[in-house]
């Protein structure tokens, strides 16, 4: 794991729109100083105010996670942050202006690519790692999900999701370096249920989604009719994916 803290470059910019509320948003990265951490900056609200990324400050993880600060709130964060720690990256200002990140391709690729593109420079100050001396446990028993942290000299990460799903199945990912998440986690996308999507849509979600940045796995047979109206619902001219696997809107990557 490297020793000294990182920034990028220079700034850059990508747009796109919120997966969830569907405005349009534009979310610059711009070099940040030592120590300074991955902060947003709300530009498009009176003050600019600023949101740290810091679990301590998550107020909602209704199909994403919600920041809150200040008076301003940034969601669907997920995918930027986890291409900034792939990337071992430190210290990022994250300026937008709008309240959701783009949900871009569904996955943290083309945030990855991009930074990749512009580069990463070594400052000065050490990294401050946070050191696990026992097993830590945490368990959520009404969503049914058990994590637990070991101490390691080094960075892995093993995870495994069962949604009950005969066509799913019990999933399983894991890597032995951060080094490895360029190739074998960023391109990942989101996934739904097709159950869900009405669900979604009613509860005022999933504005922004698209065929094109999600893979929706389909857990029943569909009829005719119910292919038209998604291809409605999302403006597209044709749906395919009658039998139980997953929609035929986009090529699976694994």
């Amino acid at each position: 794991m490297e020793k000294f803290q990182t920034t990028i470059k220079q700034s850059f910019t990508m747009s796109g729109v919120g997966l969830h509320t569907g405005q349009p948003v534009n979310l610059t990265f711009v070099p940040a100083p030592e120590n300074h951490g991955f902060v947003f900056q709300r530009i498009d609200i009176e003050n600019k105010p600023t949101i740290k990324a810091d679990c301590d400050l998550v107020v909602d993880t209704s199909r994403g996670t919600t920041l809150e600060q200040n008076g301003a709130r940034v969601s669907t964060v997920e995918h930027v942050l986890a291409a900034l720690t792939g990337l071992e990256i430190d210290n990022v200002l994250l300026q937008l202006d709008g309240p959701e990140m783009p949900i871009m391709d569904g996955s943290s690729i083309e945030f990855v690519n991009k930074l990749k593109e512009v580069g990463i420079e070594v400052q000065k100050a050490e990294k401050e790692y946070f050191e696990i001396t026992e097993n830590i446990y945490y368990r959520d028993i009404a969503n049914e999900v058990e994590m637990v942290a070991m101490p390691l000299n080094d960075y892995r990460l093993t995870v495994m999701v069962d949604y009950n799903s005969p066509v799913l199945g019990s999933q399983h990912a894991s890597i032995t370096s951060l080094s490895e998440f360029s190739e074998q986690i960023a391109s990942c996308r989101t996934f739904c249920f097709l159950h869900e999507l009405e669900m979604l849509v009613k509860n005022n979600l999933i504005k922004g989604g698209d065929l094109n940045n999600a893979i929706v796995i389909v857990d029943r047979i569909v009829e005719d009719s119910e292919l038209e109206n998604l291809a409605k619902l999302f403006n597209k001219p044709k749906v395919e994916g009658k039998k139980k696997s997953n929609l035929k809107n986009v090529q699976l990557r694994f």
